[in-house]
């Protein structure tokens, strides 16, 4: 029997019919998750009213948005992100950011609508129908599918978020007919097993001890850890320090050893002096990373032959850079293998100086060239507690020394679009200080970023959550123009309108102060800080003094003669 309605007034909590949104709520208890991002829409009326009765509906303005907030919010926590979508033009602004998360292996359940289950793929023209919508999420997602019937949904969410965390991790897609979210019943559904991680295969004994004899033999041995290292923090340091080795790593795989260890070069090895490092070397010990172009000169940058690769990824064991030893598996239990076999490590003192002498150097020297900008980060990491994140977005004080200089000491405070996509920052932010509320979160982000979602604004703004946004504002696409003058392009495109940032912020309630004027952002970082919820702080350009050094991106641009830009 349907119940109906007798009067306008809104059901009661008892008479209310359940529907696949108690089946949503069910499995998101069971797997500890407790917020979800989204934006309203007919297509999910029933999945929306069932998470923010019982758990925590965090109201965003762009589905995009929703799938970069849920993705920050998994890489912040450690739990897995939910992003709930419209269907058709909603799960479509939703794929860009689902490119973002596959990048990064996130840790996403991005769920959206479809169309009623008799019309699915009959293309007649159904209002928010795409006939092929899910070929388009099994594009942008390491699994998608698709719910079919009411009893069978449970099973579906249970096994996209084994998907998700099944190594390497990744997001997953699920389409929900809407007919189907109001008939499913959590007390009719099929038995179904919860998501759980497929086992990971491990490292044969014999072979771990034949790699940790040849890295005891190495003289020069160097580590390059990327995001795949996670978890394996510990270990990867006691590695480290047996050995004397420099550590370098990839953007990704910063903070997985506190970046204030003696020992620990970070992301800096495209510099002169990380390059001669690593060319140098006679052993490279990688683990977890698939050496991206922008982190190796468009993989320009010389290793040694001599590599034990660790990757739970084959196809990562053989490109680019081969290795000679690959051990495939998880970095925690190979890396812990390995530190039981090794033996007396041979490594000359005299390179461990060296590590160390590298690790100031490039520090000093990217110091004296970002002029204005190295009294921010000074302050930045001054004033910001060790495990409080920051949420970048693709921004010239971001490429040029947030990925660098500003030390992380935990991998989930470091938050940024792996992909490299920009006007991703702000939501990741709102996803990041909603999942850790305890601490405070800082998003970095360039004034033409900002604006592409701009709206979110209100989003932060109805979270309350406690986030800094820093707007650096050049009046357009900087690093764009650098990479015009730097070329002999003319200047075009990067020149933009940008609104009157203190009007802004006032129109969303937030506290705002202008600074830019040495000596003034430390004093407003504070009073921010401060502020325990949202607020904004905007840095003029302009009006940094030394005048930072021209940024240009490490992007390979071909010569009509052939030879690398």
């Amino acid at each position: 029997m349907t119940h109906q309605q007798t009067s306008d007034q809104p059901a009661t909590a008892s008479a209310r019919p359940q529907t696949g949104g108690d089946v949503l709520v069910r499995v998101m208890h069971r797997h500890g998750i407790d917020v979800a991002f989204g934006v309203i829409s007919i297509h999910n009326l029933p999945l929306v009213e069932a998470v923010a009765r019982d758990l925590r509906f965090v109201e965003m303005r762009h589905e995009a948005a929703c799938v970069n907030a849920a993705d920050a919010y998994a890489r912040a926590t450690g739990k897995i992100g939910v992003a709930l979508t419209s269907t058709g033009t909603g799960a479509g602004n939703a794929a860009g950011s689902m490119v973002e998360a596959l990048t990064a292996g996130s840790r996403v359940l991005h769920i959206t609508g479809q169309v009623e289950s008799q019309w699915v793929g009959s293309n007649q023209g159904v209002i928010h129908e795409v006939p092929r919508q899910l070929q388009m999420l099994d594009a942008v997602s390491k699994h998608a599918a698709g719910i079919t019937t009411a009893d069978g949904v449970e099973a579906v969410l249970e096994e996209a978020i084994g998907h998700i965390l099944t190594a390497p991790q990744g997001p997953a897609s699920v389409e929900w007919p809407t007919d189907l979210q109001y008939l499913a019943r959590p007390d009719a559904q099929t038995p179904a097993t919860a998501g759980t991680a497929a086992p990971v295969p491990a490292v044969a004994d014999a072979d771990l001890a034949a790699a940790a004899a040849r890295i005891a033999a190495a003289r020069r041995p160097i580590i390059w850890a990327g995001g795949g290292a996670a978890g394996a923090g510990t270990e990867l340091a006691e590695l480290v320090h047996r050995l004397g080795a420099g550590l370098i790593t990839s953007n990704s795989g910063r903070g997985i050893v506190p970046e204030d260890d003696d020992l620990v070069i970070g992301n800096f090895g495209s510099t002169p002096q990380g390059a001669a490092l690593l060319a140098e070397a006679d052993l490279l010990i990688s683990i977890g990373t698939h050496f991206r172009s922008n982190e190796t000169r468009t993989y320009h940058l010389q290793l040694t032959n001599e590599h034990i690769g660790i990757n739970l990824d084959p196809a990562a064991l053989s490109r680019p850079y081969p290795a000679t030893t690959g051990l495939l598996g998880d970095a925690q239990p190979v890396l812990a293998g390995l530190l039981t076999h090794l033996g007396e490590p041979a490594t000359d003192p005299a390179w461990t100086d060296r590590v160390r002498a590298v690790r100031t150097e490039v520090r000093e020297n990217l110091y004296a060239v970002i002029g204005g900008y190295a009294e921010i980060c000074r302050e930045l990491r001054a004033q910001l507690p060790r495990e409080a994140v920051v949420a970048r977005d693709v921004t010239i004080p971001s490429s040029q020394w947030g990925n660098r200089l500003l030390d992380f000491y935990a991998r989930e405070s470091n938050i940024f679009p792996l992909g490299g996509g920009i006007g991703q920052g702000l939501a990741m932010g709102i996803g990041a200080a909603v999942g850790r509320p305890e601490v405070p979160t800082v998003v970095m982000a360039g004034d033409g970023g900002f604006a592409v979602h701009l709206g979110e604004l209100a989003s932060l703004g109805g979270t309350g959550a406690q986030c800094v946004v820093i707007v650096f504002n050049d009046d357009g696409y900087g690093v764009l123009r650098n990479m015009q003058q730097a070329n002999g392009f003319d200047r075009a495109g990067v020149d933009l309108f940008t609104p009157d940032f203190g009007a802004l912020a006032a129109s969303f309630r937030m506290p705002y102060w202008r600074t830019g004027i040495p000596g003034t952002f430390g004093p407003a970082l504070r009073e921010a800080l401060a502020v325990g919820g949202p607020a904004l702080i905007e840095v003029v350009i302009d009006d940094l003094s030394p005048a930072p050094g021209a940024f240009t991106p490490p992007v390979h641009i071909p010569k009509p003669d052939g030879d690398a830009a």
